[in-house]
């Protein structure tokens, strides 16, 4: 049995945090937390951290004992270098709680890059983690919408760049901007995606914890997540209805299936194939087609397959990134939004040329 550490960092990560453990409980009860027991194979420990205590109140999933506020205000207002100081201020009481949850076979820190509070603690507390702690630890990072604003977008080009310099043993991507293509509203949207990674990082855990006729195991995920450029992303699809095996690879594989826009088969490094379902979707051909398929491409690809009767065929894929031509775009516009927000600062300093004419009646007063 696995020992696994899933942290929530910020309103984005709690969120994400909260759909998992709704998930490990089987139920959308919110009184599950108190009356149920979690259905995780793993040994897994939960920790939300934020500095907006509302964001923590409405967690309906995450038990009480497992949510860390760390007091500034509501929040840091989107502010990185707030938030640095806030994650320093209290990083006594994160690492204390953390440690004391005992040692980790592997540890998964959810975050949104482009907020304040996230985007601020995620490399710091990595990095923390990486100088006391001998597991590896894998950043789930969301991206913007890249129409939120000046803001959010340095925000999350500069959170990567310090995530990268933290040690981080790899990071997966999601991107909100990729995945709106759900559509719906606002809400139904950003439910969606916190669920659509709630469920894929499930079934990563469920499968490495697996008895499986191909083994996958941590160790070949840490083999897949050491390629490429340090960055990674995971794709997931379950068939509706009986379907060939290699169409449900096909699928996971495709941007119906991926969580950041990536072409596998010119962009990845290194992958990692997970089949679940009954045996007769099984066809040892169709898997060897389409395996051989991507590896002709990336190199390396593991295989696992479990077998679970009467269920229709499910395939996880992870796959690890030695270019991504979506995340250069990104940097692209977040170089824009940094030169935008550092040209508006230097126009406002110059209007404080105008406190001159206002100065000129201190001390007086009006005359009628």
């Amino acid at each position: 049995m696995l020992n696994i550490l899933i942290i929530g960092n910020g309103q984005c990560g709690n969120r994400i945090l909260d759909a998992i453990n709704r998930d490990a409980f089987g139920t959308k009860s919110r009184f599950a937390k108190y009356l149920s027991h979690q259905k995780y194979k793993s040994n897994v420990q939960t920790i939300a951290i934020n500095t907006a205590v509302n964001d923590l109140k409405e967690m309906n999933f995450t038990k009480a004992k497992d949510r860390i506020h760390t007091p500034h205000l509501h929040g840091v207002g989107a502010n990185r270098n707030v938030g640095k100081h806030v994650f320093e201020d209290n990083k006594t009481l994160i690492m204390k709680n953390i440690q004391e949850r005992g040692n980790f076979d592997v540890a998964f820190v959810i975050t949104s890059a482009s907020g304040g509070t996230g985007s601020s603690f995620t490399p710091m507390l990595i990095k923390e983690l990486k100088q006391k702690c001998n597991y590896p630890i894998y950043a789930i990072v969301v991206l913007p919408f890249r129409e939120e604003g000046t803001l959010y977008l340095q925000n999350a080009a500069f959170c990567l760049k310090d995530m990268r310099d933290s040690g981080v043993d790899g990071i997966i991507l999601a991107d909100n901007q990729f995945l709106k293509q759900m559509g719906g509203n606002v809400e139904s949207a950003y439910n969606g995606i916190n669920d659509m990674i709630a469920r894929r990082l499930l079934f990563l855990l469920d499968a490495l914890d697996s008895e499986m006729m191909m083994v996958t195991d941590l160790g070949d995920f840490k083999t897949v997540m050491s390629g490429g450029a340090g960055v990674a992303t995971i794709g997931f699809y379950e068939a509706d209805s009986e379907m060939p095996i290699r169409s449900v690879i096909k699928k996971a594989l495709s941007p119906e299936g991926l969580l950041f826009s990536t072409d596998a088969y010119q962009e990845a490094s290194r992958s990692m194939i997970i089949i679940r379902g009954d045996r007769k979707y099984m066809s040892i051909d169709e898997v060897s087609s389409e395996v051989e398929q991507l590896s002709s491409s990336v190199g390396q690809v593991f295989k696992g397959i479990i077998v679970r009767n009467d269920e229709l065929p499910q395939v996880l894929t992870v796959l690890t990134l030695e270019s991504a031509v979506e995340l250069e775009k990104l940097y692209a516009i977040a170089v824009e939004a940094i030169n935008y927000e550092r040209q508006k600062k230097e126009r406002v300093d110059s209007m404080k040329e105008m406190d001159k004419a206002f100065s000129q009646i201190d001390g007086m007063d009006p005359s009628y």
